[in-house]
């Protein structure tokens, strides 16, 4: 299996049979390149039987007209892959994932769009201001002084969400050392949407925990406290990573689990 680049995303089709399509979208600044940033996690998936659709995106104040392009590019080529019969089945269900600022996507798209999704898994979902979002605004205060803002705003999202947003079943990450992370507020306005249908669950990681790499720890030729220390933090980092991949394989193959 390989990436592939085609209609402006970035596609990894597994070998064996597909059972479903993901379309992942990434957080802001790391959505350019999704296929690097988030290699690990989306290639596990890929292995699990999942085609991988990643839409690469840079980030602006209209986050209206990135969600209609990312929905756009993503529909093009799926159109494509069908037509050229690279998915081996006329129909597979479609999941949405989702990483910080690829949830209000994800979420816009939902609620904005007659799409049909057999759910969405949302990581880290935040949803600041600009002021927040960007941190050099923040500590300079120009926001106010520039009047900007994303459209839409934090509170116009969360409108929009409550009211209109259509996915009904939905998984909802966050990690136990994530100070970005708003999922609980997520959680409570979509629980009210879907009563019973929405999962929330906290896991060990921080907000970058998805862009890990499974990395081994190459040692010197005399075994240092340096490599003792290294070996233990990349054993963390691939055991967090592991914990996030099998928890979106279980949540959606539950079969998986037996």
């Amino acid at each position: 299996m390989e990436w592939q680049e085609i209609s402006g995303n970035w596609v990894y089709l597994p070998r064996q049979e597909i059972v479903g399509i993901i379309h992942f979208l990434g957080g802001a600044f790391v959505a350019t390149a999704p296929q690097v940033s988030y290699r690990s996690i989306l290639e596990q998936l890929g292995k699990a039987g999942y085609g991988i659709i990643a839409t690469p995106f840079l980030n602006t104040l209209d986050h209206f007209a990135i969600a209609r392009d990312v929905l756009n590019r993503f529909e093009t080529v799926l159109e494509r892959l069908q037509k050229n019969n690279k998915l081996g089945k006329s129909y597979l269900p479609i999941y949405g994932v989702g990483h910080s600022m690829g949830c209000k996507l994800h979420l816009m798209i939902g609620s904005i769009y007659d799409i049909e999704r057999a759910g969405n898994i949302l990581i880290s979902f935040n949803n600041y201001p600009v002021n927040k979002a960007i941190p050099f605004m923040e500590q300079l205060n120009l926001a106010p002084m520039l009047e900007v803002e994303f459209t839409p705003s934090p509170l116009e999202t969360t409108k929009l969400i409550a009211e209109n947003y259509c996915i009904r079943r939905n998984l909802l990450l966050k990690f136990n050392q994530d100070n970005l992370d708003q999922t609980i507020n997520l959680n409570s306005v979509l629980s009210d949407r879907f009563p019973d249908m929405i999962t929330m669950k906290t896991m060990t990681g921080n907000h970058l925990t998805p862009l890990n790499q499974k990395v081994k720890w190459q040692s010197s030729s005399f075994f240092t406290p340096v490599d003792a220390i290294g070996q233990w933090f990349s054993q963390e980092m691939s055991r967090n990573l592991q914990s996030l991949q099998q928890e979106l394989i279980i949540w959606l193959n539950p079969l998986s689990a037996f």
